[in-house]
């Protein structure tokens, strides 16, 4: 490497760094404003997060990074970088790219309307009251409209916005494979409603105290990989998890006293992020590649482990005892079986995080259809709740009764995360194809959970996908993992095989 390029090299470490370290700090301040912060501060302290988050964003597009990507990515020079260096080069080289146009004033007035959206969707959600929610997503709709127009798209504005997300997916990509995973769904779904052979669900339907939930979820965290050394589990509207650093790892969670389902597998879900974000290589730290590949790439984690791992009847057959223990009113009469078939219960409902996995994918697409008709112009905030709630009975064949059983169920919208429901979705695909792999490199993969051994699998996930950080792209890592391009018949086999067993089909 000559001697210009490794001064340019170091310049651009250096501004990769600070933006990183920045970008670090404004993950603390996320996470104290939703979990810490006194109420009557946080709508004045959203101007110190936009002015914060104005100041990463305008150095990741600043004169400087400009010109010094402009130099690295020059063929020569490129070919002279390192493959990690490459990887950085090419991470800040996409955003500033898609990004760079943006004027700082207007995302700062972006981010500050995100910050206050926030506090306004917490308490519409409260009182169930869109009409106090819907000016300031009026606002963040509009702002992503600009946002995507600068981006630039060639067949479908939202388009723009599902790459923020998940690189180089489209709309002409991702209808066919949601139309092909309804059809399969909905029938199984059918079968399903018909069978004879239905789980137990007023096992649930109980009191469970919430301080023992609390216990349990601290129980089983280290047990399936999430160090709390390095990492925190807090309390929070909706469940979310938060890397400050590679040690530093925040998850959330929310307890209901009449539904311990919602706190056991929203901690498994959030630690699966945590667990990926704890686990990549730390020679990566204070980079852009610190953290996960893409979002989907995320949500395969986190839903490989709530659902593949933790709705197995292994993973209960190693925790069940420990559950009766904390609930023995509850549960002292009722089998390892029953509880197994419980909590695979498929029925439609009006919570996503809370729901089967079966129908989940339902959810999303109902929120896929509506984000794509508010970027195009189709749909109108207003009308939202109508359209939300037409759409859950054409999808679940039931209604919301209020809007904070339906539209205002999410906080995605408030923060600006248009464009990322479909990573949930492409998050079970990844997973199943993710679990079809694992369970041929690891054939004993179900009786290493049954007996709490965790560390395997947690060690197969390191060295094939957590440690590898943004190294490589999405595309590139579901191929290096398992051989292939990402494939929907494994979930549809893998649904199919899953509900036989529960419901005796």
């Amino acid at each position: 490497m000559n001697e210009q390029i490794t001064k340019r090299v170091e310049q651009f470490k250096k501004l990769d760094e600070k933006i990183t370290h920045l970008s670090s700090i404004s993950g603390l301040i996320g996470w104290d404003e939703k979990v810490m912060a006194p109420k009557k501060g946080r709508p004045i302290f959203a101007k110190a997060i936009g002015t914060l988050q104005t100041e990463i964003f305008s150095l990741s597009v600043s004169e400087e990074m400009g010109a010094l990507l402009e130099e690295l990515t020059e063929e020569n020079a490129f070919q002279q970088l390192d493959d990690v260096t490459k990887a950085r080069v090419r991470e800040r080289a996409t955003f500033y790219k898609k990004s760079n146009q943006i004027p700082a004033s207007l995302y700062n007035e972006y981010s500050i309307t995100c910050s206050e959206a926030g506090i306004a969707w917490e308490q519409a959600r409260k009182d169930n009251d869109f009409n106090h929610f819907a000016p300031f997503l009026e606002k963040i709709v509009a702002y992503k409209k600009q946002f995507a127009e600068i981006f630039g798209y060639e067949k479908h504005p939202y388009d723009a916005l599902l790459d923020e997300f998940e690189p180089g997916l489209t709309v002409e990509k991702l209808d066919p494979i949601f139309s092909e995973l309804r059809k399969s769904s909905v029938a199984l779904l059918h079968r399903i409603q018909q069978s004879s052979s239905v789980p137990n669900k007023e096992i649930f339907e109980q009191d469970y105290n919430i301080e023992a939930q609390k216990q349990f979820n601290r129980y089983i965290l280290p047990l399936i990989g999430f160090d709390l050394e390095a990492g925190r589990l807090d309390e929070t509207v909706h469940p979310f998890a938060q890397t400050i650093n590679t040690h530093d790892v925040r998850i959330t969670t929310r307890y209901l006293k009449d539904n311990v389902r919602s706190a056991i597998f929203g901690t498994i879900h959030e630690a699966g992020h945590g667990i990926y974000e704890q686990q990549v290589d730390p020679n990566y730290e204070g980079t852009v590649l610190q953290s996960g590949t893409s979002f989907g790439i995320h949500e395969s984690q986190s839903r490989f482990l709530e659902n593949m791992v933790g709705r197995s009847k292994a993973f209960w057959t190693y925790f069940y005892p420990a559950l009766q223990k904390h609930f023995p009113d509850q549960l002292k009469e009722v089998s390892l079986d029953e509880f197994y078939r419980a909590v695979n219960l498929v029925e439609p409902s009006f919570i996503r995080v809370e729901a089967d996995e079966l129908t989940y994918n339902l959810h999303i697409m109902i929120r896929y259809e509506i984000e794509k008709g508010l970027i195009s112009g189709e749909i109108a905030v207003t009308d939202l709740p109508k359209i939300w709630n037409e759409k859950v009975e054409e999808y679940l064949g039931i209604t919301p009764p209020n809007d904070t059983l339906g539209v205002l169920q999410d906080v995605h919208w408030s923060f600006g995360g248009i464009g990322y429901f479909p990573s949930y979705s492409l998050g079970n695909l990844y997973a199943a194809q993710i679990l079809y792999t694992i369970t041929k490199e690891i054939p004993d993969f179900y009786e290493e959970i049954a007996k709490g051994n965790f560390a395997v699998i947690q060690s197969w996930l390191r060295e094939k996908i957590h440690q590898h950080g943004k190294f490589y792209t999405p595309d590139e890592l579901i191929v290096r993992v398992t051989g292939e391009e990402l494939n929907a018949s494994y979930l549809v086999q893998y649904l199919e095989d899953k509900y036989k067993d529960v419901y005796n089909l």
